[in-house]
């Protein structure tokens, strides 16, 4: 063969070693994390719609999934506002509320979720029931019967475990909402707020305008991130009696025995609702990038 006939064999082996080389890349990257994770999820749908143990295993804990999502909702949505405060109270000049926002959020931050949520729900709840009841007894010696006799017969029976759940997930998801808000505040180059002071803007005018928009852009990966995480946690309010999908199963499973099936069907019902949020939050995270570029 001479050198001028090897030069097509020569191309035709770099051509394939290039198309092995792009087939060996495709395969690496190729999700087969996620081919894994449906797999387990449409076996469990194909044993709910054929076995009746799992059929009346999904039935009774799916009554719960409405719950379970208003807490979630419910909790994270007050956490963002608590946790949006605090984060400003976090990177303020003001030494008092730079403290106050750091001692709640240190607090938190330092007690297991679990623990919190007993000692908001179980102490906190009903101290502070106690409270208002006492100051509605003062409003009714002032004078002011109608307000402060509907404060004073305030007992912690009015409220709900429910209640008592979502004000305990949203004080506790509060100081880790602050931190993300805080992150992304300091994300923001200090040089916008000057340019917007030397606009004539005030702090707080500057801080709403200008900073903010941009801080809550580059954050909202990570408050998608933090939903997820909220939603998973939401599940320790079954200690609270708190009929979710977590508290129904443990209930099915006690009476029935059918341990296999109830949580068996409960983590893949968690399972494909965190999977699916966290495809949408990468596609946000995707649609922020390519924004980000233009």
């Amino acid at each position: 063969m001479t050198f001028q006939e090897s030069i097509p064999a020569v191309q035709k082996i770099t051509l394939q070693q290039s198309r092995r080389q792009r087939l060996r890349t495709r395969l690496a990257a190729f999700p087969w994390w996620l081919v894994i994770i449906g797999l387990i999820i449409a076996a469990t749908l194909y044993l709910i719609m054929r076995a009746p143990s799992y059929s009346e295993a999904f039935a009774t804990i799916r009554s719960g999934m409405l719950v379970t999502l208003t807490i979630t909702l419910t909790s994270y949505s007050i956490s963002l506002l608590l946790g949006l405060i605090t984060g400003l109270g976090r990177v303020s000049s003001n030494v008092v509320s730079q403290n106050i926002a750091t001692l709640y959020v240190e607090i938190m931050r330092g007690i297991p979720m679990l623990v919190s949520i007993f000692f908001i729900a179980l102490v906190l709840v009903p101290g502070a029931v106690e409270l208002v009841a006492v100051f509605g007894a003062k409003i009714v010696e002032l004078g002011w019967e109608k307000i402060g006799n509907s404060l004073a017969a305030m007992n912690n029976r009015a409220i709900s475990m429910s209640v008592r759940a979502v004000v305990a997930l949203s004080i506790t998801y509060g100081a880790y909402s602050a931190e993300i808000f805080r992150a992304g505040i300091q994300s923001v180059a200090p040089g916008q707020m000057e340019a917007a002071r030397s606009q004539g803007m005030s702090y707080g005018q500057a801080m709403r305008h200008v900073v903010l928009p941009q801080a809550i852009r580059n954050v909202l990966p990570a408050i998608g991130n933090d939903f997820i995480a909220m939603l998973k946690d939401s599940s320790l309010v079954s200690i609270l009696a708190v009929r979710d999908i977590t508290q129904i199963a443990r209930l099915y499973a006690s009476h029935s025995f059918r341990f296999p099936e109830a949580f068996t069907t409960l983590s893949v019902m968690y399972l494909t609702m965190t999977i699916l949020l966290s495809l949408l939050v990468k596609l946000i995270e995707r649609r922020i990038s390519n924004n980000g570029q233009q």
